[in-house]
């Protein structure tokens, strides 16, 4: 795997075009990014997954030219309002809407994981119970399977 690439540096801006071209980069990236986000969204509530997870790369490498668009806007912060303040507002509500996006889009995939995790739960909860011995207690009754004779279960993530 390739080591990651370091983030550029946010060197100040001097002029209104690069500020323009700064906040312009800005707003294209969150607006790729809220794609990729929102079919993200879309795929994983119908349930599918791998092409959810084909987006990985793509959605990588947005949010990395995000968060390097991201330094140098918070590092040119006081010329961006100065300067430019209606694109600087329009900039700070663009990024509470993608705020918004991302929240809802975590709450689907902390929802997706957690169903997948019960899933395997119950899965190997049924295994262990079959798979345990029957046999009588003490007091006459079957006894349950001991947490720690669970075998455990494995899977393949690629079909």
């Amino acid at each position: 795997m390739p080591a990651a690439t370091p983030l550029r540096q946010a060197r100040p801006i001097g002029t209104v075009s690069e500020a323009e071209a700064l906040v312009a980069e800005m707003l294209g990236t969150m607006a790729e990014l809220t794609g990729i986000i929102g079919q993200e969204t879309a795929l994983v509530r119908a349930a599918r997954l791998i092409e959810a997870m084909r987006l990985a790369p793509q959605k990588a490498e947005l949010a990395r030219r995000y968060f390097d668009a991201a330094a140098a806007v918070k590092s040119n912060s006081g010329f961006l309002s100065q300067r430019l303040p209606a694109r600087s507002a329009e900039l700070r509500r663009r990024h509470e809407e993608f705020q918004t996006l991302l929240r809802s889009n975590l709450t689907v995939l902390a929802t997706a994981h957690s169903v997948s995790e019960s899933i395997i739960r119950g899965a190997a909860t049924e295994l262990a119970r079959k798979s345990a011995p029957r046999t009588y207690g003490s007091s006459g009754r079957p006894s349950a399977p001991r947490v720690r004779t669970a075998q455990p279960i494995a899977f393949s993530r690629s079909l």
